[in-house]
């Protein structure tokens, strides 16, 4: 099981913007740790954390922050619609347009994706499967 998931970034506000524009719709809730940015979906006392959380942060290092090439992070949406109007808030909100909203030939028939980049230059998927809404293919 995966715990959480860092993105190093090198402006903490920029990505506050943009993280902001559609973590909280999908449920999360941010939080601040000594400057850094800690997503997480909220759990009632005494129950376990939902995995994985998200975290943006500065880099220990003090090294200016790279994106990975090949890294991803991907974030459910609940239909379709939600996909595109994330994307745009995303987009609004600072991110750079990585595959705008809809179908892949090389993904499953309920696949629905839009992808961007953060301000940092980080990649973020949001997608749905949700198999009650029309497929690819009709």
């Amino acid at each position: 099981m995966i715990a959480y998931v860092t993105f190093g970034v090198d402006d903490i506000k920029r990505a506050e913007r943009f993280y902001a524009a559609f973590l909280p719709v999908l449920g999360y809730q941010q939080e601040r740790y000594q400057g850094d940015l800690s997503y997480a979906l909220p759990v009632e006392s005494g129950q376990a954390a939902v995995l994985p959380e998200f975290y943006v942060k500065s880099p220990f290092d003090g090294a200016a922050a790279t994106a990975g090439n090949g890294t991803m992070v991907a974030f459910e949406a609940q239909n379709q619609q939600q996909v595109r109007d994330l994307h745009a808030a995303a987009m609004e909100a600072g991110g750079v347009d990585d595959g705008q909203p809809g179908f892949r030939d090389a993904y499953g028939p309920n696949f629905y994706v839009g992808y961007l980049r953060d301000p940092q230059g980080n990649k973020i998927a949001l997608f749905s499967s949700n198999p009650n809404e029309p497929g690819r293919d009709g």
